[in-house]
């Protein structure tokens, strides 16, 4: 069992003295693990940073196994924002949401290109890196079967003055559509009914807190997937802390 692809590197954790367990996003084979001999050490080592561009080839006896892989840098995508806490730290929560909501194996083609895009567009500096993320997180959901219906009012139809979310279904209300049920919906931010509204204070991290709910009901697989998404509570907290709109 052998497959050759283009990935990017989700995360890597030291097995033994000097291997690593790669958790990689391919194009074509989806959220893919293998071991990578010798990938701890020095030299090979700064190739498997979080957001890394890999060229990838695995192979195994059994397509049960978790196999072994032989990687090439293709770009350094994580030292180009490694000068930048935020940005960082985005790359850091983007890749986190990949490895605790992907199935294993499952091919993705439109999480690998969106993911690609992003990384790209944050890498490149030219972009507001908060609301990035959140635009970034948006179309995650929506790719995987779980997109915000926010084009009008679940109660009357109304397209304009959207203010709540329902929690259940994803679908926009209208303050006047929530009626004496406002308590009970997840606050919308305008930025994400109106492409065109001005970011206000509180805007972004707002927004991080609807998507995270479906995230977190609907995306998050197999044990210790909880624990896997701290780089985006952090994320969550940083956008807080420095004032991000």
């Amino acid at each position: 069992m052998d497959f050759t692809d283009t990935a990017f590197v989700l995360s890597a954790r030291r097995h033994g003295e000097g291997d690593l367990i790669l958790s990689c996003l391919t194009r074509d084979h989806g959220r893919h693990l293998g071991l990578v001999r010798g990938g701890a050490s020095r030299k090979q080592r700064p190739a498997f940073e979080i957001g890394n561009a890999l060229a990838v080839t695995w192979r195994a006896r059994l397509a049960e196994q978790l196999g072994h892989f032989q990687a090439e840098l293709l770009t350094a995508h994580a030292a180009r924002v490694m000068d930048d806490a935020d940005r960082l730290a985005a790359l850091g929560a983007a890749a986190a949401v990949i490895d605790a909501t992907l199935p294993e194996r499952e091919p993705h083609g439109d999480v690998y290109e969106d993911f690609a895009a992003f990384v790209a567009a944050l890498a490149a500096g030219e972009v507001d890196w908060g609301l990035l993320y959140l635009r970034w997180e948006l179309q995650v959901l929506a790719d995987l079967g779980f997109g915000l219906d926010l084009s009008a009012c679940a109660v009357t139809g109304a397209t304009e003055g959207l203010a709540f979310v329902s929690p259940k279904t994803g679908r926009a209300v209208t303050a006047l559509g929530a009626g004496r049920y406002a308590e009970r919906l997840l606050p919308l931010p305008r930025i994400l009914s109106d492409p065109q509204a001005p970011v206000l204070p509180g805007d972004v991290q707002q927004g991080l807190r609807l998507t995270g709910h479906f995230l977190h009901a609907h995306l998050l697989e197999g044990p210790g997937a909880e624990k896997r998404l701290m780089a985006r509570d952090r994320l969550v907290e940083r956008v807080g802390a420095t004032g991000t709109p």
